[in-house]
């Protein structure tokens, strides 16, 4: 193989790894629940013992984020996941109805594909495994190439542990020479029959035109909306928290934070106590000449970045403690690129009359990341009730979006796959989990007869049919009655029908 092309080698592992994760899906398709069950516990405990280690090398490799925060990731997608799902029911009987005779069952779907983002690297593997197992599906990643070892160990180790526990050989699988002709021949692979796709909009893009179903998820740039009835130290306490939880790298944190004039200055004393430092405007086009390129495309080097490394890049001086960078902007779109997502530790600050012009700005920003999530901070249902009408799949209420959004803090399933819905071209608007991994199944009964469906339904009256007559039964119709003899038109048009088959033999 040393004489081969990387691409040509890395399609043909991809070849190997679908086969092999075929077979291992055909023999986890008849496996019990409590079978199931022992295979996440064994993969759950395998998770925490690697959680630190896991977090250090996605750091080391990427250069992204918090080892702590990461840590806790990994958790999430291990331990608080399980907690979720477990007597969630995905196998066999999961409804019946006994007076309507209706019988839901499950089905695994069989071979899944794993896009994984270099932003998440090792929670995002832990988490699909998990919810591919607990549907009885077999999984195999395409990791992203800065992650590539990091995702790759994390598939290792949660394969190992779920075959320890009787899991099929190749029930996990990783793509260890990523490129992009291997992660096109996993997409377009015959054994594949769904893709879960967490990344940037192109990879998503792809994933959704390769011809079978796939769940994917947009952009995010959630606004954080202070009403004038919140409590503002709380508030910002969440957003601070959200913010710098893994220095912004998850995509429903918060992207900019849109206060009334009635409380600007004492949420602005308020961001300035806990950490947030209010760039000049000078201060401001420095930064975003870094953050973004091309437009606003954000740029890889300070993704989840801290603000030290940001401001030292950016050559200004920010005060010690400083948590988050804040820019004022005066407007939406490519002239404001703090407008658009930012998975870093920077936010957008904008001011406002009212609940009116902050509900049309928090339409604005959306647009750059809709269909994913936004949050409210506010005391008066009322006005939750208003933005709840917003174009965005989570609507996060007194909490920091990231933690509310992933499903930490609130009653949200825990997931790193959050769907946009149509709004953001996605197929899924929830936060992904196993029961998006299964088909289901519907026995219905016959609960009614066949044979007298029309006579015995009151409602079917229609005078037209049989010259006034409701068509209770044949006899009820008059002597010689019939649609063709009532309707010249529709007597025509069968004849006509007749005609054009005949001369069609």
């Amino acid at each position: 193989m040393e004489n081969f092309d990387y691409d040509l080698r890395s399609v043909q592992e991809v070849r190997n790894l679908a086969h092999a994760g075929k077979i291992a899906a055909n023999q986890i398709a008849d496996f019990s629940e409590e079978k199931i069950n022992r295979i996440l516990r064994s993969m759950v405990k395998a998770a925490q013992e690697n959680a630190v280690s896991l977090a250090k090398m996605a750091v080391e490799e990427t250069g992204f984020g918090k080892v702590e925060d990461k840590t806790y990731k990994n958790h999430m997608a291990s331990v608080v996941l399980y907690d979720a799902i477990r007597d969630m029911k995905t196998i066999g009987v999961i409804q019946e109805d006994v007076d309507a005779k209706l019988i839901d069952i499950a089905e695994p779907v069989g071979l899944i594909m794993g896009i994984v983002p270099s932003t998440n690297p090792t929670s995002t593997a832990i988490y699909k495994s998990m919810i591919a197992i607990k549907s009885r599906n077999a999984i195999v990643f395409s990791p992203h190439p800065s992650a590539a070892k990091c995702t790759g160990l994390a598939a290792k180790i949660m394969h190992e542990a779920a075959v320890a526990a009787g899991a099929p050989a190749n029930i996990i699988g990783c793509i260890s020479m990523p490129s992009m002709p291997a992660t096109n021949e996993l997409m377009h692979s015959p054994e594949v029959s769904m893709i879960i796709a967490t990344g940037g909009p192109a990879m998503v893009k792809a994933a959704y035109s390769a011809g079978k179903p796939a769940l994917g998820v947009g952009a995010g740039n959630c606004p954080a909306y202070i009403e004038k009835t919140a409590n503002v130290q709380q508030a910002v306490k969440n957003i601070m928290a959200s913010k710098t939880f893994d220095y912004g790298t998850i995509c429903a944190s918060e992207q900019s934070i849109v206060v009334e004039e009635s409380n600007c200055r004492q949420v602005v004393d308020e961001l300035t106590k806990q950490g947030g430092y209010f760039m000049n405007p000078e201060e401001t086009k420095k930064v975003c000449a870094l953050l973004f390129k091309n437009g606003h495309a954000m740029n890889a080097k300070f993704v989840g970045r801290s603000p030290q490394v940001i401001a030292a890049a950016a050559g200004i001086t920010i005060p010690e403690g400083t948590k988050v960078l804040i820019g004022e902007q005066q407007g939406v779109g490519p002239g404001y690129p703090l407008s658009y997502e930012k998975l870093t530790s920077v936010l957008a600050f904008y001011r406002v009359q009212d609940w009116t012009e902050a509900c049309d700005l928090c339409i604005k920003l959306l647009q750059n990341g809709i269909g994913h999530s936004m949050s409210l901070h506010t005391e008066d249902r009322d006005m939750v009730l208003k933005f709840a009408q917003k174009p965005a799949s989570r609507i996060m209420v007194n909490t920091g979006s990231t933690q509310g959004g992933t499903g930490a803090s609130t009653s949200l399933l825990p997931a790193f796959t959050l769907g946009c819905g149509t709004w953001g071209g996605s197929s899924v608007s929830e936060n992904v989990g196993p029961q998006h991994l299964i088909n289901i199944k519907r026995v219905a009964y016959g609960i009614k007869d066949c044979s007298t469906l029309a006579s015995a339904d009151p409602t079917f009256h229609y005078p037209e049919l049989s010259g006034g007559c409701a068509c209770s039964s044949p006899a009820s119709r008059p002597e010689g009655s019939n649609l063709l003899q009532n309707d010249e038109a529709l007597r025509k048009l069968v004849a006509e029908f007749i005609d054009a088959m005949k001369g069609a033999k």
